[in-house]
């Protein structure tokens, strides 16, 4: 199974190039869509999901045209919008109940069975009963990621998911995406770079609306190693740095700003040679 997204392209009304001539083949298990705030990434997830149309190109799931088959992809997509909203007076099973039946589960026991599993399965059995409006944001979004799987998807799309997320919250929701991806594709969508780190074996990254870099993660790193550099400086010579170097990052350190430099070649000056990671691999694209 593989998703197939070529030469797509969106203009809004308004004039902004959402995205321009985007085209990745993304295959079953965890694949990362990895790119900043207004890059695209939510205008892409919605058309793959069917909720717009793109102007230009075309998504085949294999060999099925979503555009023209959008009844038939519902049946076998999960989505999970970045804003997912609940009725917090009604409990989580009730809810899900609901959905079930509008997702043309209809025979009571199969969905009885069906709500049963998916509580389970994202650790919401024992809080079931509880009203939604009581939940935690990881509990909300554990609540969405089950209304995704009702439908047993083939293709299961998550927008900026983990966004709020503390980390013990982050990490259960890592490993239940990481055992959804064996059988499935997953797009995940997001502007944190830890995520994509810890769950994605292949990725991308987009900006402003254009497809800037894709592999996997590991190959990319490896590919930078030993053209990135870092030194600390005063908070006053940082604009002057951006101007003499490739700074792709900066950050504070005690108070200070650390930059890190790509450079083929050893800068001197007091920089020192340090491994490349992904967030390294992201500001280079994003930052040039």
């Amino acid at each position: 199974m593989i998703l197939t997204i070529d030469n797509l392209s969106k203009t809004y009304d308004n004039g902004v190039k959402a995205l321009q001539d985007v085209s990745l083949e993304i295959p079953k298990g965890m694949f990362g869509l990895l790119g900043p705030n207004g890059a695209g990434k939510s205008t892409l997830m919605r058309t793959i999901a069917t909720l717009q149309d793109a102007d230009n190109g075309h998504i085949l799931l294999d060999d099925l045209n979503i555009a023209t088959n959008k009844h038939t992809i519902r049946k076998c997509l999960g989505y999970l919008p970045q804003q997912f909203g609940v009725y917090p007076k009604m409990s989580a099973e009730v809810l899900l109940n609901h959905f079930a039946v509008l997702k043309g589960i209809t025979q009571k026991n199969e969905r009885k069975e069906i709500v049963e599993a998916l509580l389970y399965k994202t650790n919401l059995y024992q809080a079931r009963k509880q009203n939604l409006g009581g939940y935690s944001g990881g509990m909300k979004q554990r609540f969405g990621i089950a209304q995704a799987l009702l439908n047993n998807p083939k293709l299961l799309i998550v927008d900026e998911p983990t966004a709020g997320l503390d980390p013990k919250e982050r990490n259960r929701f890592y490993n239940l995406l990481s055992e959804i991806a064996e059988n499935t594709i997953v797009i995940f969508s997001t502007h944190i770079v830890e995520d994509i780190k810890e769950l994605c074996n292949n990725m991308a990254i987009i900006n402003k609306g254009e497809v800037v870099l894709r592999g996997k993660p590991l190959e990319l790193i490896e590919d930078l190693n030993g053209k990135v550099y870092q030194k600390t400086i005063q908070r006053s010579e940082l604009e002057a740095y951006k101007k003499l170097y490739t700074v792709i990052n900066d950050k504070l350190f005690l108070g200070k700003p650390i930059i890190h430099i790509v450079s083929d070649i050893s800068p001197g000056n007091g920089f020192i040679p340090v491994k490349a990671s992904l967030e390294d691999v992201y500001f280079s694209q994003i930052n040039n």
